[in-house]
This record gives structure tokens, sequence and C-alpha cells, in this order.
């Protein structure tokens, strides 16, 4: 039995990770030599479980694409640091993570990221670039303030 709505579906949600590396592509440009900070590398918040997370697949294609990726997570950076190594910079705050950062990309939805404002992105980052992959923030807000853009995936 074909289910062409359920395949549409998996394939659309298997993409949208490689659309929030796009996005923020628009927003800085060439990713070679710049810092791009990952907040959130668990699937869901609350969690330390990394498995199939979205995080993955966006943080190893900014890898291949040569840009000096930054992570954080409250709870999964072990797991994390099992999966990609020598890779990547562990950061052990949000604020370590964006410093001199030249793009942000929110994958997972924690309370602790949900309390940034445009404020502290700009004080923080070398170039304020945000990529809401969770739609935690008010895009009207966020876009009179900094470059941003908002996506939401699975």
């Amino acid at each position: 039995m074909e289910l062409p709505l359920v395949e549409a579906t998996l394939k659309v949600n298997r993409s949208q990770p490689y659309r929030v590396v796009e996005l923020a592509r628009e927003l800085i440009g060439d990713f070679r030599g710049r810092r791009v900070s990952v907040l959130g590398l668990a699937f869901k918040p609350g969690t330390d479980d990394v498995r199939d997370a979205v995080s993955i697949r966006i943080v190893r294609r900014l890898v291949e694409e040569g840009a000096k990726v930054v992570v954080y997570d409250p709870k999964a950076m072990d797991n994390a640091k099992r999966i990609f190594g020598g890779d990547v910079k562990y950061a052990n705050s949000v604020e370590e993570c964006l410093k001199n950062s030249e793009c942000a990309i929110i994958v997972t939805e924690w309370d602790e990221f949900r309390k940034l404002k445009p404020e502290d992105f700009i004080r923080f980052m070398r170039n304020p670039a945000v990529v809401d992959g969770r739609r935690i923030y008010d895009p009207e807000v966020y876009s009179r303030k900094l470059k941003f853009k908002a996506i939401g995936f699975n």
C-alpha cells in the first residue's frame, strides 16, 4: 500500500535541517573559516538524547562547508562529544557559544534559549545573525534588531 502523503512528509522532514543551513548561508554567505554557534543538540528539551537529532545533520553540514562550529546544550554535551569528537568546539554556556560568532542556529527549544533577547545576541556575537529553527522568537521583533530567519522543523 503506497502512502504518498506520508512519504512526502518524511522527505520534507529529512530535508529541513539542510534548509536551516541554507538560511544561515543567506544571512552570512560562505561558511569557510567563520564561527557558527549551534544552540541545542538534543532532539528535544529536557533530555540528553541526541540519537537521530537534526542537530547532527546541521553540524556535520556546517563542518563539511568549512565553518568553525561551536556547540552548546544544557544536557547533551557528553553525548555530542561521542558523535562530533574534535570536529567542533564545545562551549560551557550560551554566552561562550555565542561569543564572537557570526551566526547562531537554534536547534532545540530549551527554556534557556527562549529567554534570549535580540540584545543578548548583539552583545555576544561578532555579527548578530540568527536562524531560529524552532520558531521560539518573535520574527517581527528580532528582524528589526538583527539579521534573522525562522523555520520550524520536526
